[in-house]
């Protein structure tokens, strides 16, 4: 259907309230708030809790919330004969956004492989591996890499990965991770929640038990190590993964990370970790029901407080 091929398996698209899936020959699943089915061909879909943003056929489209299938599109923009369609948010002439103008340029000399959207940042990977951040409104907290908190209306090279080729990026809420060619992860911004998979004070205070030997004008004590807790970092970290382990790919919701190979990390109020629980976590850990059920995982994909994966049997 349509005038490129339509890829026989998409990874679903979520964001709250709102779960989409492309299920191949132009065939859209949708879990939420939009009312009816959208129209076939479609090649790729990113959703937000605004609007959807699709590329259909020979066009670029964005279904507002709630719209109905006999009202359209809220906007459209048809591409140009020989435009290659690339993934959203990329598109042939910039990268779309899911707010008005919906579509934004990008310089003509920064030649992406891929482009992913925090809640007010952008992270591109470029084709030769290097990365480029911008953006950052009211919400300043290091997601921009570049060492400071000030935000950046123009890309801008992440100079402290600039030599060390990447092969993916994730952008969270407020935090950015990439992996290397070879496997190693790097993360960046906020660290309220442990999402960057570094010492947290708000989970330390969580975990530190309350004595009767302090007093109520007091604080309890998180020992010496309360120096090493990191709020905010605002150059990109290495982080130390455990056994060694490499990773292929990463994806980050609003507050929490989880890469591929077996580890997931960060917010977990809601149970996003897959750890049988609902707690938070800074350090990266196993999720156990893979291996336990004979699965090997491929792939991964956040939704701001969801996770979905996807495994095959070993």
């Amino acid at each position: 259907s349509g005038t490129s091929p339509v890829p026989p398996r998409t990874p679903p698209r979520s964001c709250c309230p709102l779960t989409a899936l492309s299920a191949g020959h132009g065939r859209l699943v949708l879990g939420g708030w939009l009312a009816g089915a959208l129209p076939g061909h479609c090649q790729d879909l990113l959703p937000s809790e605004s609007h959807v943003l699709l590329l259909r056929g020979t066009a670029l489209e964005a279904w507002a919330r709630g719209a109905r299938l006999c009202q359209g599109p809220s906007w459209q923009q048809q591409l140009h004969p020989g435009e290659a369609a690339r993934p959203l948010p990329l598109a042939p002439c910039g990268y779309m956004i899911p707010r008005p103008p919906f579509l934004c340029p990008l310089p003509p000399a920064l030649r992406a492989q891929k482009l992913v959207l925090g809640l007010e940042h952008v992270v591109l990977l470029g084709q030769d591996g290097t990365i480029y951040t911008w953006g950052c409104g009211r919400w300043v907290h290091g997601q921009l890499g570049h060492g400071g908190l000030e935000p950046a209306l123009e890309p801008r090279l992440v100079e402290a990965l600039h030599g060390v080729p990447m092969g993916d990026v994730a952008a969270g809420g407020w935090h950015s991770v990439s992996v290397s060619e070879g496997g190693d992860l790097y993360v960046w911004g906020w660290n309220e929640s442990g999402q960057l998979a570094l010492p947290s004070k708000a989970l330390a205070e969580k975990r530190a038990p309350a004595t009767a030997s302090v007093s109520q004008h007091e604080e309890p004590s998180l020992g010496a190590e309360a120096a090493d807790f990191i709020s905010i970092q605002a150059f990109p970290a290495l982080l130390d993964l455990p056994e060694g382990s490499e990773v292929s790919k990463v994806s980050c919701g609003s507050r929490h990370t989880a890469a591929v190979t077996r580890k997931s990390r960060g917010l977990g109020k809601y149970g996003q970790l897959g750890h049988n629980d609902t707690a938070s976590s800074d350090q990266p850990r196993q999720v156990g029901y893979f291996p336990a059920n004979g699965l090997t995982v491929e792939d991964v994909v956040c939704g701001p407080w969801n996770t979905y994966v996807g495994a095959v049997e070993k």
